[in-house]
């Protein structure tokens, strides 16, 4: 008698033969012989070892049919981009695990421009001698901050070890108890203060800190006053914090530098919308803050960066630092950060930046535009599927007005065939995947971070997702 196993594995076909086949014939074509012969091979031998251990699908995987199906499904995971586009239909408007800021039309049509040619990167077009890349943007910044000099750094976390590094290595930083916080990704700024061989210390309680406190504990090794952005931590209740003016005050009678990290790098006040308690920029470095950092891909809406601006001494040491070439930034971040400021230099930057416009949409806007929406959904969902307006509120994210948040309408969908996590599971696997947000056991849409030119791909994968 035949053994069913080895009847099983003849039927595999082989390499040769799996190579004519119309799916081995459109990748080739797509790619190249030596990549579809590999994945060929891969998948028989995958084969193989699953009729050795008797699996069910594999003996129905023998057919041709079958195999050519699971050929083009193989090809197709192979090569899907590991970084996608992804939809935000969560409301958190500068989601740290979605890329934080979207970038403008403006911002994208420089990096078109700028990613395929040459540039002038370091090169300065007027007497053809090499120039320094550092100091491409420093007019710019200049004219939108009002310091003397600037220099851009691969985000704020460099930003801010740079400038300890620099001014402060092997002697004191003064930093109020409160100030001492944890980002998101186990990021602490005592770390960063001990990597760059400053020394901390620390003055006040948590949630109590005087000037008094960094007059006392200012000594001949002080080396500068720094003030840290909370991040997404507040202290509420019996607390007091020193005025920023207070803090300039004493540093300067005392001939220290004051360093202040702004964190988000919000430039333009928005306390129209609700949302106060950032600082910003500009108003640092007015107030009489030696230097300042922030983040570029945050209230921004830039491309990720950090830049410091400030005093022309203290940006000049900084350039000498060796370890600026490790922090430094390329060509595209330059192009992408040059077009975004340029947005606010222009007066531009809330109908031309992405995050802005998104922060400055009204609660009736945000209605309009989802019941809009639902009735789309509505009309071609299938039967069981109801989609219900609620109202919510979106936030900002990125450690930026953690306090605050954004009136919002959501929309509530539920099918009766599937439960908020199948479904929220099954946007996921679309294309582009949809991320929504789930909450008491709902699946919501906020159409707030939603692009509008997105919409269409939402309503063909939330289709998707239902049926």
């Amino acid at each position: 008698m035949q053994d069913p196993l080895q009847e099983r594995l003849r039927r595999i076909p082989a390499v040769d033969q799996m190579l004519l086949q119309p799916c081995a014939l459109r990748w080739m074509a797509r790619t190249s012989r030596g990549f579809v012969v590999s994945e060929i091979q891969k998948l028989l031998q995958e084969t193989r070892e699953a009729l050795r251990l008797d699996d069910a699908r594999a003996v129905r995987a023998v057919d041709p049919e079958a195999l050519d199906a699971a050929l083009e499904e193989r090809f197709t995971a192979r090569l899907q981009p590991a970084l996608r586009p992804v939809i935000n239909a969560t409301g958190v408007i500068l989601h740290t695990n979605l890329g934080r800021a979207p970038l403008s039309p403006a911002a994208r049509d420089r990096l078109s421009s700028v990613s395929g040619q040459y540039t002038n990167l370091e090169y300065d077009l007027e007497s053809g001698d090499r120039s320094h890349r550092d100091r491409l943007l420093e007019p710019l910044i200049a004219a939108i901050l009002g310091c003397e000099s600037s220099v851009v750094v691969n985000n704020n976390a460099a930003a801010v070890f740079l400038v300890l590094n620099t001014l402060a290595a092997g002697r004191e930083v003064i930093v109020s108890r409160g100030e001492l916080i944890e980002i998101g990704g186990s990021f602490r700024l005592p770390d960063i203060l001990a990597r760059s061989g400053a020394i901390l210390r620390e003055v006040g309680t948590t949630n109590k800190t005087r000037i008094q406190d960094f007059e006392n504990a200012i000594t001949p090794q002080t080396a500068l006053l720094f003030r840290a952005h909370p991040s997404n931590y507040r202290i509420r209740g019996f607390t007091q914090r020193p005025e920023l003016s207070e803090l300039v005050s004493l540093a300067h009678s005392r001939q220290l530098p004051l360093v202040e990290d702004i964190g988000s790098g919000c430039l333009m006040d928005l306390g129209r919308f609700g949302l106060r308690e950032e600082p910003i920029a500009g108003e640092s470095l007015q107030t009489g803050a030696d230097l300042i950092s922030f983040s570029c891909d945050k209230l921004l809406g830039g491309p990720q960066a950090g830049i410091i601006a400030g005093a022309a001494r203290f940006v000049s040491a900084i350039r000498r630092n060796p370890l600026m070439r490790v922090c430094r930034v390329e060509k595209l971040v330059y192009g992408a950060l040059e077009a975004t400021l340029q947005s606010y230099r222009t007066g531009r930057a809330f109908e031309e930046i992405p995050v802005l416009r998104m922060i400055s949409l009204t609660a009736q806007e945000i209605q309009t535009r989802s019941r809009r929406f639902a009735r789309k959904l509505g009309a071609k969902a299938p039967e069981g599927t109801t989609v219900t307006s609620v109202k919510g509120e979106s936030v900002i994210g990125g450690g930026s007005f953690p306090d605050c948040g954004l009136p919002t309408t959501v929309l509530a969908v539920a099918c009766a065939r599937s439960s908020p996590n199948e479904i929220e599971e099954r946007l996921r696997a679309q294309d582009p995947p949809i991320v929504a947000r789930l909450e008491e056991n709902r699946t919501l849409i906020d159409l707030r971070t939603v692009l509008p030119e997105q919409e269409d791909d939402l309503l063909r994968g939330l289709l998707g997702a239902l049926t």
